[in-house]
């Protein structure tokens, strides 16, 4: 099963012997992805542990490749090849969170949880630009993201609705400011169709009811912000304004239907059309539209 390219800086470790000290719930479908490959042509890359002792004997924490050793779990190995390195547990913690922020495709969500996790450990933001090769102005913003207890953007974020540096911008900009970044987003294509629309949404919201959400049966800090008559009534227009731009997008579909459905009618009219389409063999229509064109005209 193994193909390694370096075997002599690799030892083979007892899977249970291994602790997981950073773990990590992994999509399903990529999950069994990295099962099938390792079935079928092996493990390329090795998982990296530091051996610690135990009172019932050698015992390693896991650095980095949680996917690939419960891979090996799933396939029924009992020992899988490690790269042992010397640390300590709070190098292991913090050099796992760097190797999840390197990843090439990871959450938005989990970058900014492993930015939270490295401050935690006492990394300033200078420490943490360093280790996961971001500018030290975005960690800043990602920080204050957290700090400022940006419960909507983190929802979003999570929810793959907004890039997480847009997220960073909107929390960072005034009310006045937002609807320009969106703007600048949908040009960049950052957010198109229905992310756009919920983009929208979100930057109403956090404007009316605050940025915080009710989570886990508790109320985060709300933005106190007295309700003005000029903002009700703002409020209100827009609403209205949503429903007259509802109401002829209803009226131009139903012209559009009304105009198609006259059109077939006309055509199946004619005898000619019809003999032509059953040569082909398409004089078959499905049940809902061949109904409308039975009905009467105009119904």
């Amino acid at each position: 099963m193994n193909d390694l390219s370096d075997p002599q800086a690799i030892e083979m470790i007892p899977i249970d012997r291994v602790t997981v000290i950073n773990p990590r719930v992994r999509n399903k479908k990529i999950f069994a992805e990295i099962v099938s490959n390792i079935s079928e042509i092996g493990l390329k890359r090795p998982i990296t542990v530091t051996r610690r002792d135990d009172p019932d004997g050698v015992r390693y924490d896991l650095v980095c490749g949680q996917g690939r050793l419960e891979a090996y779990q799933a396939l029924g190995q009992h020992e899988i090849p490690a790269i042992v390195v010397d640390a300590d547990t709070e190098d292991c913690m913090v050099m796992s969170l760097v190797e999840n922020l390197a990843r090439r495709q990871h959450r938005a969500i989990d970058l900014l949880h492993d930015i939270e996790g490295l401050k935690k450990r006492g990394y300033n933001e200078a420490a943490i630009a360093h280790k996961t090769g971001l500018t030290i102005e975005y960690v800043r913003a990602v920080l204050r993201l957290l700090k400022n207890s940006e419960h909507r953007l983190l929802r979003a974020v999570e929810a793959g609705q907004i890039p997480v540096s847009i997220a960073v911008e909107i929390a960072a900009a005034s009310d006045n400011e937002t609807q320009a970044i969106l703007q600048q987003a949908y040009e960049k294509r950052l957010l198109r169709g229905h992310k756009l629309i919920a983009a929208r949404r979100l930057v109403e919201q956090r404007q009316r009811r605050g940025k915080s959400l009710k989570i886990n049966g508790q109320i985060g800090k709300r933005r106190e912000r007295p309700l003005s008559s000029n903002a009700l009534i703002r409020a209100y227009q827009e609403d209205v304004d949503r429903k007259r731009l509802l109401i002829r997008k209803a009226e131009t579909t139903r012209s559009r239907l009304v105009f198609v459905t006259e059109a077939l009618r006309k055509l199946f009219a004619d005898e000619n059309f019809v003999t032509l389409l059953r040569a082909e063999a398409i004089d078959t229509l499905p049940k809902n539209l061949a109904l409308r064109l039975d009905a009467q005209p105009g119904g």
